[in-house]
């Protein structure tokens, strides 16, 4: 059996960012999956994004559940911490670990199967909790470990491998993730790393609950002629809303746009920026309502909308909810833990 590993040693020459560290210190291990799965090139975009926002590896804890999706994470940010799950619990080992550290800048890996299925009850409660997370749902519409049944992702009418058509409903996810309470909501393509790269880094500078849903065609099982979910089909009818490129603030916006309208978002803690060109002349990604109508819009038609759908500017985090304590409770002494009766009493009184 032979056993694949990357080298160690970097070029002298490879560019650092700010922080030091090049985009190869940014990488796992060598992925098993399928050559051509959609989910390597997401792997790619999340090493990008990172390196990009001088995120040191060691600060970032990565959350998956059960699939060919959850396994993605080994493939990234190989000095980073990770934690693999069971099936569809990711959410909430993700959400205790958050609150016990809120210093980490948390990434939740899952897939169609693992959040719209069996994950679908944590899937909700996360968006709705606003867990401060950049939440990236690998979407290929089958069970790709067990041989690609369809899954609840999967478009009514559309075909698999072997002939047979789905006839149950969708589950739509961003719709989902709108309804919940989401404060960052948005879908693309794989195969579109110009626009998935800045996505990325807009949902990790997000406060609050940002889920992308990506479109990730499955090589084996579903990349027919039929599916809605092949390379084929999701080019062909991709209607992007915005194009978006997002600043950290302490870096120099400059940025070349086509024609079209320009819009600037406030997004992230520390005062980032997303800058949105206008596809889509009636589109406005900060009008919830008008997102879910373009989204229910383009379904009925049979496209996938793409882009930027939702973003609440003052959007705030599972942390603001509760009003806890600002430092992180893995930091705190016994001091801060058990501060005596006096405060448990104070605390008892203001139940009463």
């Amino acid at each position: 059996m032979t056993y694949l590993a990357k080298p160690k040693l970097h070029h002298p020459t490879l560019k650092k960012n700010t922080v030091g560290y090049t985009r190869r210190d940014y990488e796992g291990k060598v992925s098993t999956l399928c050559a051509g799965c959609g989910h390597d090139s997401i792997s790619a975009a999340l090493i990008e994004a990172f390196w990009e926002l001088n995120i040191q590896p060691h600060r970032v804890a990565k959350l998956s559940g059960i699939g060919c999706s959850s396994k993605t994470p080994d493939y990234f940010l190989g000095n980073s911490h990770g934690f693999n799950t069971v099936h569809g619990r990711m959410p909430s080992v993700l959400t205790g670990a958050n609150l016990a550290n809120r210093d980490l800048t948390y990434i939740g890996v899952s897939g169609d199967g693992d959040s719209a299925s069996i994950g679908l009850g944590q899937f909700a409660h996360v968006m709705r909790r606003g867990v401060n997370m950049a939440y990236i749902l690998e979407n290929n519409g089958v069970y790709g470990l067990t041989k690609g049944q369809f899954s609840a992702t999967a478009d009514k009418g559309s075909k698999a491998k072997k002939g047979s058509i789905n006839s149950d409903s969708p589950v739509d996810t961003v719709s989902l993730a709108l309804l919940m309470g989401a404060t960052f909501v948005a879908r693309s393509f794989s195969g579109d790393k110009e626009q998935l790269v800045p996505l990325v880094k807009a949902a990790i500078a997000h406060q609050g609950a940002a889920f992308i849903d990506v479109i990730s065609p499955c090589v084996a099982f579903n990349n027919h002629e039929g599916s809605t979910k092949s390379y084929d089909y999701v080019r062909a009818h991709n209607e992007a809303v915005n194009r978006l490129d997002f600043w950290p603030s302490r870096e120099t916006m400059t940025a070349s746009y086509a024609e079209g309208e320009v819009i600037e978002v406030a997004a992230g803690a520390e005062g980032g920026i997303l800058k949105l060109r206008k596809l889509s002349a009636d589109y406005d990604p900060t009008d919830k309502i008008n997102a879910i109508t373009h989204i229910a819009q383009a379904a009925e038609k049979g496209e996938v909308l793409t882009g930027l759908l939702y973003v609440a500017p003052d959007a705030e985090d599972l942390h603001a909810h509760l009003n806890t304590y600002g430092a992180a409770f893995n930091n705190l002494g016994a001091k801060e833990l058990c501060p005596g009766s006096g405060v448990l009493e104070k605390i008892n009184a203001g139940l009463r």
